[in-house]
């Protein structure tokens, strides 16, 4: 049995991993979803791996799961914790002294989306709309229980440069979704192999895929961690 340690993307708490949690249970780990300050003005990224570090206590065989934002408390707590794996999902993948601020633009963010938006035919109207960049593979009553349990994400751990100076030594991978409409698929490649220099994996989905696609998602990170550890295939859930 894992311990599937999960911090959320930015704005988001414990609630965005309900339905993945629920699988992962049902194939024998524990699992901790972070809740993290983020509607604290007074938290930074220290107080974001505190909280995590926090919850985690004493367990051990961790696979640290960090989705988007959470990419940068991620490595943080792997400093900290003894964690076998670390798998950064859709993930602002953070450089040494960089700030997220200014991950954005140290990127080309900006770029990327906007030839993404021109290759689908986007209006800019389109392009700013949750429910075509979010929330597309979403049913419309998960999207009001979305919308019902989203946080306020204070600016606070925007500011202040990533502390790091290297990665952490643990194994690191990276899993990207290639209908991904708000970090675009081709960005995310890129992105992975210059920062981390590794090749990602991939699978189905968009960027709340926790939502949309529990069960697979849990798959894949069976099979990550299954690979890492050098065993057999993984047991798959119990249909329900």
């Amino acid at each position: 049995m894992a311990t599937y340690a999960l911090i959320p993307p930015a704005g988001s708490g414990p609630w965005y991993w309900h339905l993945l949690a629920e699988q992962l249970r049902d194939r024998g780990h524990d699992v901790v979803a972070v809740d993290l300050p983020c509607a604290d003005d007074s938290a930074g990224l220290a107080e974001y791996a505190d909280a995590a570090v926090r919850a985690i206590g004493d367990r051990r065989d961790l696979v640290v799961v960090a989705q988007s934002f959470g990419a940068f408390t991620g490595p943080l707590v792997c400093e900290r914790v003894d964690a076998r794996l670390l798998v950064l999902l859709t993930p602002m993948v953070p450089a040494p002294g960089e700030s997220p601020g200014e991950w954005w633009g140290a990127t080309r963010y900006a770029q990327a989306r906007r030839a993404q938006a021109q290759r689908e035919g986007w209006t800019p109207e389109q392009d700013d709309d949750p429910g075509v960049v979010f929330f597309h593979e979403l049913p419309p009553q998960l999207v009001a229980e979305a919308a019902a349990n989203a946080r306020d994400q204070s600016g606070t751990p925007f500011e202040k440069p990533w502390p790091l100076d290297a990665w952490p030594d643990v194994p690191t991978r990276a899993l990207l979704c290639r209908g991904d409409r708000f970090f675009p698929i081709d960005f995310l490649r890129e992105l992975v192999a210059d920062r981390l220099g590794v090749t990602p994996d991939e699978m189905d989905g968009g960027h709340p895929v926790a939502l949309s696609r529990p069960r697979e998602l849990a798959d894949r990170l069976e099979e990550i961690r299954r690979e890492v550890y050098g065993v057999g295939r993984p047991t798959p859930a119990p249909e329900v």
